[in-house]
C-alpha cells in the first residue's frame, strides 16, 4: 500500500505484514517511481504468496502485478508484459459509468475473493461512547466539504441535542485555518468545549482520539471510514463528487445527508459549471430540522437523508426522507451482483435484469485463456473446476 498510510494500517491490522510503496508523490516520471520503489519491488518479489489481490487501476500497480507469478494475481494483472483487466475488475469498471446505481468500494473490493466474510463482520455496529463529538474539516474547504459557517450551524445543533458534550476539531495541518475559523464562530460556551487538534495527531493519537466518540460529523473523509472501523457512529454530509453509495460509511448506525442535483455525482478535477448548487440545501433553514428530526417532512429540496444498512451482500443506505429516484435500478444492480457472486438473502430480490446482464457481460468474458478461468472471481461458492468446464465445452 502507500507509505503514507503504512503507520496506521499496522495499528489498525496489527496481525498483518505491512508493505510500504511510493505511490503518491513518488517522483516525476516512471523511471523515478520505479526507483524510489526498488527496496520494496525486491522485497515482495522474493516472497512468494499463494494469491495476490491487486486492487487499484493505475501504471504503478500494473508494474507490480508483473512481480508475482501470473497465475496468483487477481485483479489487475500483467502476462508476458500485456496489461490485463480480470472479469470482475471488468465488471467493476463497467458499472461504475452509472455512478449513481454503483455498488460501495468495499463490497465491490469483497467481491474478489472466492468467500467474503460476511458483511456484519467487516466494522461493529456504530454505538455512542460517551466521549463526546468529533468534527472532520475539510481538505481545504473544498467543494466536497460544508463550508464554516454551515458546518457552524450544524456543530451547534448536533452539540445542544447531545447535551453540550465535549468537541474535537479533527485534521492535517492544511485544515488548522478552517479549525480556527469554525471555533471563533461558536458560541463562548462550546469554545470552551472544544479542542482543536488539527495538525497535532499522528496516527495513534488520531485513533485514540476518535474511538469512543459520541458522534463525529464529517465530509466523507478518510477519517470518517476511521470512526465507521472503530465503531463511532458517523453523521456525513456528501455532495460534488462525494456520493455516499460509493464511498459512505461502512456499517450499521450511520447516518447520510447525501445532496441531490442532476449533475451528481461529478467529477472532482473538472470545474463546476454551476457554482456548487448541490451545497444550497445544506444552507436551507429546514436542513437543521431535518437533520435534528430525521423526519421526510422536513426534508429540504435537494436532500436526501440515509441510514446505512447491511443485506447479505454488503452495506446500503435506506432514504429516511428525500426522493431517491434511483432505488429500483440500485435494487437491481445489487440484485445481479449478488447472483454473480453466488450470493443469496431474504433482502434481495431473485429476480435479476437481463438488460444488465447485456451490459455488465462480455463475450469475451466466456472466451478467456484457462489461467483467468481460474481467478476466484470467477468461482460460484468457492468451487470452479476450470479445466473440467473447458473439456466439457
Amino acid at each position: 500500500m502507500d507509505r503514507s498510510l503504512r503507520g496506521l494500517a499496522k495499528l489498525l491490522y496489527p496481525h498483518a505484514v505491512v508493505h510500504g510503496v511510493c505511490a503518491h508523490g513518488g517522483g516525476t516520471n516512471a523511471g523515478e517511481v520505479v526507483l524510489n520503489n526498488r527496496a520494496a519491488f525486491d522485497t515482495l518479489a522474493d516472497l512468494k504468496f499463494d494469491t495476490v489481490y491487486n486492487l487499484n487501476f493505475s501504471p504503478l500497480n500494473f508494474r507490480l502485478a508483473s512481480l508475482f507469478a501470473p497465475e496468483t494475481v487477481r485483479g489487475y494483472q500483467s502476462f508476458d508484459g500485456q496489461d490485463v483487466v480480470s472479469p470482475w475488475a471488468g465488471m467493476g469498471i463497467r458499472w461504475s459509468k452509472e455512478r449513481r446505481i454503483a455498488l460501495n468500494l468495499v463490497d465491490f473490493w469483497g467481491g474478489y475473493a472466492p468467500r467474503p466474510c460476511p458483511p456484519e463482520a467487516v466494522n461493529p455496529v456504530a454505538r455512542p461512547g460517551g466521549n463526546g463529538i468529533g468534527i472532520a474539516l475539510a481538505g481545504r474547504e473544498s467543494r466536497r466539504s460544508l463550508p464554516v459557517p454551515t458546518l457552524r450551524e450544524v456543530a451547534k445543533t448536533a452539540w445542544n441535542i447531545l447535551g453540550k458534550p465535549h468537541v474535537k476539531l479533527l485534521g492535517t495541518a492544511t485544515e488548522a485555518g478552517a479549525a480556527r475559523a469554525l471555533r471563533k464562530e461558536l458560541p463562548s460556551e462550546m469554545q470552551e468545549r472544544t479542542s482543536d487538534l488539527t495538525g497535532k495527531t499522528d496516527w495513534a493519537t488520531l485513533i485514540e482520539a476518535v474511538q469512543g466518540m459520541d458522534l463525529l460529523l464529517t465530509p466523507d473523509t478518510g477519517i470518517m471510514h476511521l470512526a465507521a472501523h472503530l465503531g463511532v457512529p458517523v453523521a456525513a454530509f456528501f455532495l460534488s463528487s462525494a456520493w455516499c453509495f460509493e464511498t459512505g460509511p461502512y456499517g450499521k448506525g450511520h447516518t447520510v445527508f447525501q445532496a441531490l442535483q442532476p449533475c451528481l455525482p461529478c467529477l472532482e478535477h473538472e470545474s463546476c459549471p454551476y457554482n456548487v448548487r448541490c451545497g444550497e440545501g445544506f444552507d436551507d433553514p429546514m436542513f437543521l430540522r431535518f437533520f435534528t428530526t430525521r423526519k421526510a417532512e422536513h426534508a429540504p429540496a435537494g436532500i436526501m437523508g440515509l441510514r446505512s444498512d447491511l443485506d447479505s451482500l454488503g452495506v446500503e443506505f435506506i432514504s429516511f426522507g428525500g426522493e431517491d429516484a434511483d432505488t429500483r435500478s440500485r435494487v437491481a444492480l445489487r440484485t445481479f451482483v449478488a447472483e454473480h457472486l453466488g450470493i443469496s438473502g431474504p433482502n434481495l430480490d431473485s429476480k435479476s435484469n437481463i438488460s444488465l446482464a447485456q451490459r455488465l457481460y462480455h463475450e469475451r468474458d466466456w472466451v478467456v485463456a484457462p489461467k483467468e478461468k481460474q481467478t476466484p472471481d470467477l468461482l460460484t461458492n468457492g468451487e470452479y473446476d476450470s479445466q473440467q468446464k473447458l473439456e466439457n465445452i
